[in-house]
């Protein structure tokens, strides 16, 4: 049935495009890798290094829109890929999404795969995350009515996907948003929202299963149904801007370090800035206890994720700096941020920050302290320069021995400069130190990037382990990386020669650990 349903739908999209009333559009994206075999970086010891040697992935989406109708096909494929699990290769291909919309006064209704999300995402979020895999649309029905300007409210109920299948509990939720001026200088969009999950019975029975093997002072009796509810508001007042979030999850089994737990959960999350033609500052807090979010209690990892946790470290793009960002912690944490940035006229700008996260016992999870400044007085250059500080806690945050991996205790300065050749070159080169004693020891990048406006970019870097740590590595490695691009209208060509270092991989606060990788990358980029 479900295979007669596709089949359905990619003929409306066919025949509605011949029919040339609406607007066809779409998107192809493509990567490629080739594995080279390096034993000196770990980049060996499975089937993509020893046996496969190449693997990719691609998308292809295709979107139809005429009349209030909106329909969304897209095909993706995986051959001897990494991106699922790096160690090992994914084979799989067909349907990854499809949904039928359509609005007809004020109500727009969804069928198939939805992706939306609930305020900030701290009870429900279906996203889509090509750099993780992760996609967890909401497969099912989604209807969503604008009853006036004050009040628009959405209620939806489906499975989340699991790559080309579905995970079996049931999610249902709700939510309203309000639109409402204060006078004349406020503005506030409250809303609230509640998703219930409902687990199937095999779900269930496995989870009845690792209970029973508990002494009899740890069981508990799991239930079927979790409920979780938010409340948030936007207030926007002069320069003034607050947004809070409170939200509340009812006893389940909850999967920690020690086992399944029957717990309940909440979230206090908020963020409040001030911003003025040259001066700004925002401060953000979050406190999390207990609040997993997941299909049932017996996924790990980024698997059966159905909501997403705001992060209060700021994600950098430094090549060393990112090496150790921290996500979110669902079980334990509470931190906050404050960031205030100057800029006194068009040719300096200033930027601080300090970020401080514990558990909610009070163990440190991480400290940062950051400073830049970039400076364009100079004629036809730019230059960025800047330094962070940073306390990391490798074991929890990389689940890995304390005793053998302490706290990562950082020292980064960086300097980038930007030369304008003319209206279309230019020539842009980083420079980065990172000293500390902690995991590999302390490294050194460089890059240096040629480009042409709007056509082409060539690059070339190296991250070296400058001073290793002889505890985890055996000598200091060179990790280079050539790298080409070229765009051509809609299309955007990607080729590189990389070797990367072992660690963790964040995008968008969501993170995972990536072993060491040795070879080439192509990739396509194509939109229409």
């Amino acid at each position: 049935m479900r295979k007669h349903y596709l089949v359905v739908l990619f003929l409306f999209i066919v025949m509605a495009g011949h029919a040339q009333q609406g607007n066809l559009s779409g998107d192809l994206m493509m990567n490629v890798n080739f594995f080279q075999r390096d034993t000196n970086i770990k980049a060996s010891g499975n089937q993509l290094y020893d046996n496969f040697l190449s693997g990719g992935e691609g998308w292809l989406g295709l979107r139809y829109s005429v009349k209030g109708f909106t329909a969304t096909v897209r095909f993706d494929a995986f051959q001897n890929s990494n991106l699922q699990t790096p160690t090992s290769a994914l084979t799989a291909a067909g349907i990854g999404m499809y949904s039928l919309s359509k609005e007809f006064q004020n109500l727009t209704i969804t069928a198939g795969h939805v992706y939306d999300q609930i305020g900030s995402g701290i009870i429900f979020r279906a996203y889509e995350d090509r750099g993780l895999l992760i996609d967890n649309a909401l497969f099912g029905l989604h209807l969503k009515y604008r009853a006036n300007k004050y009040l628009t409210v959405k209620g939806f109920s489906g499975q989340t996907k699991n790559l080309f299948d579905r995970y079996k509990p049931i999610l249902k939720g709700f939510a309203a948003e309000g639109d409402l001026d204060l006078g004349k200088s406020a503005h506030i969009t409250p809303g609230i929202g509640i998703v219930n999950r409902t687990m199937d019975q095999a779900s269930m029975d496995q989870v009845i299963s690792t209970i029973n093997s508990y002494p009899m002072s740890d069981r508990f009796t799991p239930v079927y149904n979790s409920f979780a509810s938010t409340f948030y508001n936007t207030l926007n007042a002069g320069d003034f801007t607050w947004y809070v979030e409170a939200a509340y999850k009812s006893h389940e089994a909850v999967s920690t370090d020690i086992g399944l737990k029957r717990l309940n959960g909440n979230v206090l999350y908020s963020t409040l800035g001030y911003s003025q033609a040259k001066f700004g500052i925002n401060a953000n807090f979050k406190r999390t206890e207990n609040f997993m979010m997941r299909t049932s209690p017996n996924e790990t990892l980024i698997k059966g994720l159905y909501n997403w946790q705001p992060i209060i470290a700021q994600i950098r793009p430094q090549r060393l700096i990112a090496r150790y960002t921290p996500p979110s912690q669902d079980l334990s944490e509470m931190g906050g941020g404050i960031n205030a940035f100057v800029t006194p006229n068009e040719n300096v700008s200033f930027n601080i920050s300090y970020t401080h996260i514990n558990t909610l016992a009070g163990d440190t999870l991480y400290r940062e302290a950051f400073v830049d400044a970039e400076i364009r007085s100079v004629k036809d250059f730019i230059f960025h320069i800047g330094a962070q500080y940073l306390v990391y806690n490798q074991s929890l945050y990389q689940q890995k021995v304390k005793s053998n991996y302490p706290n990562i205790i950082a020292l980064t300065p960086f300097v980038e400069v930007v030369y304008k050749i003319n209206d279309s070159r230019s020539i842009r080169t980083e420079l980065q130190y990172m000293n500390t004693k902690q995991d590999f020891g302390s490294w050194f990048f460089g890059l240096l990037e040629f480009s042409i406006a709007s056509k082409w970019s060539f690059a070339v870097s190296d991250m070296y382990n400058i001073a290793p740590n002889y505890k985890h590595v055996n000598k200091a490695q060179h990790y280079p990386n050539f790298f080409i691009a070229h765009t051509r209208g809609a299309h955007r060509f990607t080729a590189q020669y990389v070797k990367q270092v072992e660690g963790i991989n964040c995008t968008g606060g969501v993170c995972r650990y990536e072993p060491a990788f040795s070879g080439a990358r192509i990739g396509v980029i194509s939109t229409f």
